[in-house]
């Protein structure tokens, strides 16, 4: 316990004030005011088409990335001394990237048709997909040099280019929004990624000797090997939620409306913000935590640590969200999105299971355990549809929210069975039996 709260305050709220805090709060406050502007001038109907676009925008951001960005600011952290290597690491990555990019971004364009009948069924927004085609490579480009100095550890830097990026972000997504309702809510959402072109800028200024090392002779596939791991579930993770919950929402829109699908659009985006945090928490902690834990003894340790110290604050929070749910609605949204509060419920119960199956889920990440996270996730993604869709053809829209909801409890149940050894099972004597 002295541990965890001297990690806390040494280590992980230094790194947050730097930081996460920061780019998180402004996340959150620009989530709100967009929100606040969608609810006002495009309503229920608009939320749920905006919601499909984003989730599709999300995987093909992962994939146009190909599930890089991770493991490469690791990599680049482990090997920045060693220029051989950064050199590899880096002319492998920024050409694999930019051409599997660039060939995603011709895929799109041309199907641009095919995809906005997926998305926006009967409405045509075939420009915005054509759009958001010509933007990805400078998104694949940006990431990069974000993953640049984020393994070089500049913070600070990667803080003042985030809140210019955030602020920029909200102004011209709430303009478009005012001025041309759900087009330009769409629009926004395509070509904010592209206004971070400014970090692709800085970096490339920052670290102008990096940029003479990436050559195309220096590629060594070699380092895809290495990274392929990391690349193949963040692509399963990445890619496989947003197109479950494009699906469900398609479901709703066709089963009971677009206007059901909205108000379910809406308390997913209530969620996202109190989650950010937790899940911030998490990263900073219990992933670099459990890379380094060698026994079952401390494996069990700082899981029940973090249920007895963080999970109690977070449980307070939610039942606080739950309680102000009326007042959340009337601040976030409008009168139209009234009928939200009866999905604060289920929603909240399977944010809270989520978290608990999370914390002890990380560990397949910090010990690359490939397959179990593998099969683990697919089994998430197939249950939370074929849940959605059963409940939803019972109990309407607030069948969506109970399909979360029964989907984190199967989760952390198989979880529980995987990890049960570990957490429950008869220790050695001296407690150091490996995990």
């Amino acid at each position: 316990m002295k541990k965890f709260f001297h990690y806390i305050n040494n280590e992980v709220l230094v790194k947050a004030a730097s930081l996460n805090t920061a780019n998180i709060s402004i996340k959150i406050i620009a989530g709100i005011l967009i929100s606040k502007f969608i609810a006002i001038f495009i309503g229920p109907e608009g939320m749920a088409l905006i919601g499909n676009l984003r989730n599709f925008l999300a995987a093909i951001q992962s994939i146009a990335i190909a599930g890089l960005y991770k493991g490469v600011v690791k990599q680049i952290s482990k090997f920045k001394n060693n220029i051989v290597e950064l050199t590899k690491i880096l002319s492998t990555v920024f050409y694999f990237g930019f051409f599997s990019s660039l060939l995603l971004a011709f895929l799109c364009y041309y199907n641009a048709d095919y995809i906005n009948s997926i998305i926006f069924f009967n409405n045509n927004y075939t420009y915005v997909i054509e759009t958001m085609a010509i933007v990805l490579p400078f998104y694949a480009l940006n990431m990069f040099a974000f993953s640049i100095m984020n393994g070089f550890s500049k913070y600070k830097i990667l803080l003042i280019i985030n809140i210019i990026s955030q602020i920029l972000g909200l102004l011209v997504t709430l303009l478009l929004i005012r001025q041309d309702n759900i087009d330009g809510a769409l629009v926004a959402v395509v070509i904010t990624p592209a206004l971070n072109l400014l970090i692709t800028v800085v970096g490339i200024a920052f670290r102008k000797n990096l940029m003479t090392q990436i050559k195309i002779d220096h590629i060594n596939f070699s380092v895809l090997k290495n990274l392929s791991p990391n690349m193949i579930m963040a692509l399963v993770s990445s890619i496989a939620i947003p197109f479950v919950l494009i699906i469900i929402r398609n479901y709703i829109i066709t089963e009971i409306g677009i206007k059901e699908a909205g108000y379910w659009q809406a308390v997913n985006r209530v969620s996202d913000y109190y989650l950010m945090f937790i899940y911030s928490l998490m990263t900073l902690y219990i992933l670099p935590r459990f890379a380094e834990i060698e026994s079952r003894k401390e494996f069990r340790k700082e899981v029940f640590s973090f249920y007895r110290t963080v999970l109690p604050v977070f449980a307070a929070l939610l039942i606080l969200v739950y309680l102000c749910r009326s007042w959340l609605v009337t601040i976030l949204f409008t009168e139209d999105f009234r009928p939200i509060e009866d999905l604060f419920g289920y929603q909240i119960l399977g944010d809270f299971m989520r978290v608990m199956s999370m914390v002890i889920a990380y560990q397949f990440l910090a010990k690359k355990m490939f397959a179990h996270f593998i099969i683990l996730e697919v089994f998430l993604f197939v249950i939370m549809y074929v849940s959605s869709v059963y409940l939803i053809d019972i109990f309407g829209v607030e069948g969506a929210v109970m399909g979360h909801c029964l989907s984190y409890f199967m989760h952390f149940a198989i979880i529980l069975l995987i990890f049960g050894s570990s957490l429950f099972g008869v220790l050695n004597d001296d407690g150091l039996d490996e995990y």
